[in-house]
């Protein structure tokens, strides 16, 4: 059996830290894993127009959201996934867990 964790978030630099924080602990247990597979980013794109009355010149607004994701397919070890579970998890980032054969 296998353990699929995805993570994702909308700030990168706090879902690397977290990632680096699962490598490390598989490392420490002498898990084998296979990751982190970085998926490909989902930007949501939203349009407005800056004038709220619909009078004077179409100007519009862009705003651009991210959403970077990453793919770790670890084996199942039970002390590892203990210390997985205990990582502080950040707002920002969400993660999901899944045990495959």
């Amino acid at each position: 059996m296998k353990a699929r964790i995805k993570v994702a978030s909308t700030d990168i630099k706090k879902l690397n830290d977290l990632v680096n924080q699962i490598v490390d602990i598989a490392n420490r247990m002498n898990v084998k894993y296979k990751g982190p597979i970085p998926l490909p980013v989902r930007r949501l794109k939203h349009t407005t127009r800056t004038a709220p009355d619909g009078e004077g010149r179409e100007l519009y607004e862009t705003y651009e959201l991210r959403i970077y994701k990453r793919l770790i397919d670890m084996d199942m070890n039970d002390k590892a996934l203990r210390y997985i579970m205990r990582i502080p998890i950040p707002k920002e980032v969400h993660i999901e867990m899944q045990f495959v054969n």
